[in-house]
């Protein structure tokens, strides 16, 4: 078991994502780790959990500082801008419904670090000394030259950064050190003793490695330019980005400001990051809490990089989609849905049009929306809109009533506990067709031909059941889809009797008969329109 604050409440749930450069506007490769974060924020909510979700951006460090160069402004003006046109209404767009927004430049953030490597320094933990070697500065870091890789083309004799592709530059500066060297066999300790600390296990193994491999100082300080937090006693130098950047997971929730609030959400129940960034949070992070004396995340997990045409999508790579390109074809609920459906999270995944067009139009549109439809439709053409009760329940409801408790164990204890987005929404998916089965099988449209009491009986179950099982399906896909379950909320005319969706616990999903008989149904628009024909959207 990871070490936890032990004054932290039980019931509490810290979750992050990388808070982001604003180097240039956000793609999909963003998105996805921040709708995946959302989600497991939202599924804590629906557990009755006090969530805390934390999302912002990076803006210090030198890649800022060139691109606001390159575009003719200071680095905090093109900070402002980046931040306030682009990433914040993105996440609002994508109804990303996080509780705090942190930007590295805030005084909160920026005394707080100070006050902290400040710390580090005084126990003896950071120490000057000299370094040269190849960096990148796309990645902000140091590379060993056994990571590096040989261009080619125009940049043939020369050794390239392996994520970004692009050179290297050879720095020689006297920084400060933090030793990191020391911390190896401790690190490793806390692998073996909480095997669930960094997953998935391929990026496990890739972290125990390299520590087993033997870690250097990391510098800690920058000379050569001045736009970050300067080192507090040295204002020659600044904090290394990275130092100053996995910082504000503690910063943003009260480090050495707010005791109460600080000891009542941190450490992160789990960090999601990009592959890329993994070694800082699995190696450098708590190598740092070490030193200081704090507790650790209780996981820190890597999700996989989206390929297009066999690259990452990246805007150096000029493989960055907007997400807007694809929400302003699918909607947005769909654009949330797809990417933790169709992709395994901590594997990597390939977009492609034409695989959302068919897994919008098969799951969604003839799937789930298909059955709200034709359900609302038949309670209105049959009983005027009111929901009939169950009176004649059999073998094939008991099915229904098993198949939806397996359903809203499964997908909580996929998305939950395991973070298995994409099993979690096939454990729901594959009720939905069950139901829809159900409903085919059952054929309430032939029983209603029959008016006599046993037939209004048989048909009154059959609506019953396919209407509570929609109830169910609008629980449990909220924190994936909140504007379509919302929707479905209202559609069923389920508030009235129990309360708003936002108010619904994802443990009492699964319980059957929870809508009560005699509320309104209504058929509204569908809940996923058909598609107009569209080409794929151009990569750029």
């Amino acid at each position: 078991m990871t070490t936890r604050n032990p004054t932290r409440n039980p019931s509490s749930y810290y979750v992050t994502t990388p808070i982001y450069y604003v180097n240039d506007a956000p793609h999909l490769g963003h998105a996805y780790t921040t709708v995946a974060a959302d989600v497991l924020a939202r599924w804590h909510r629906g557990r009755g959990e006090r969530v805390w979700f934390l999302t912002g951006t990076d803006e210090h460090g030198q890649k800022v500082l060139r691109t606001a160069e390159a575009n003719g402004t200071t680095p905090g003006a093109w900070a402002d801008r980046l931040v306030t046109e682009s990433w914040q209404p993105l996440w609002e767009h994508l109804e990303i419904a996080n509780d705090d927004f942190i930007r590295t430049t805030q005084k909160r953030h920026t005394d707080r670090v100070q006050e902290f490597v400040q710390d580090l320094y005084d126990k003896g933990e950071i120490y000057k000394g000299g370094y040269e070697g190849p960096y990148c500065v796309g990645c902000e870091e140091y590379k060993l030259p056994g990571e590096l890789i040989d261009g080619e083309g125009e940049f043939a004799g020369r050794k390239l950064c392996p994520i970004h592709r692009k050179p290297v530059e050879i720095l020689s500066e006297e920084n400060y050190f933090f030793r990191l060297s020391e911390y190896g066999d401790r690190l490793l300790a806390h692998y073996a003793a909480n095997p669930g600390f960094i997953q998935p296990e391929s990026a496990r193994n890739e972290v125990v490695n390299f520590v087993r491999g033997g870690l250097q100082d990391l510098s800690i300080s920058r000379s050569t330019f001045d736009w970050g937090v300067p080192v507090p006693w040295d204002d020659k130098h600044v904090i290394y980005v990275w130092v100053d950047a996995l910082l504000n997971y503690a910063t943003a929730v009260g480090y050495n400001e707010n005791r109460e609030k600080f000891e009542s959400t941190f450490p992160a129940d789990v960090h999601l990051v990009g592959k890329d960034i993994l070694r800082f949070h699995a190696v450098i992070w708590p190598a740092m809490l070490m030193a200081q004396g704090l507790p650790l995340p209780a996981r820190v997990a890597a999700n996989g990089w989206l390929m297009v045409g066999g690259e990452k999508m990246s805007k150096s790579n000029l493989t960055g989609i907007r997400p807007q390109d694809l929400t302003s074809h699918f909607g947005v609920d769909a654009y949330r849905w797809y990417f933790l459906r169709a992709i395994a999270f901590g594997q990597d995944g390939s977009f492609s049009w034409e695989d959302f067009s068919a897994r919008y139009t098969s799951e969604l549109a003839n799937g789930y929306g298909n059955l709200a439809s034709r359900v609302a439709a038949m309670v209105g053409k049959y009983f005027d809109g009111t929901l009939p009760g169950a009176t004649a329940d059999g073998a094939a409801e008991r099915a229904v009533h098993e198949g939806l408790a397996r359903a809203a164990a499964e997908s909580d204890r996929r998305i939950g506990d395991e973070l298995d987005f994409q099993g979690g929404i096939l454990a729901v998916f594959d009720f939905i067709k069950q139901v829809n089965g159900y409903l085919t099988e059952q054929e309430p449209w032939q029983v209603a031909k029959d008016g006599s009491a046993e037939g209004r009986a048989r048909l009154a179950t059959i609506l019953y059941t396919a209407a509570e099982s929609l109830r169910a399906v609008a629980v449990l896909l909220a924190p994936v889809m909140p504007e379509t379950s919302g929707k479905l909320w209202d559609s069923l005319g389920a508030e009235p009797s129990l309360g708003p969706l936002s108010d619904q616990r994802i443990q009492q999903a699964g319980d059957w008969g929870r809508l009560p008989a005699a509320s309104t149904l209504t058929k509204g628009p569908a809940l996923f329109p058909r598609l107009e024909e569209q080409p794929g959207v151009q990569i750029s």
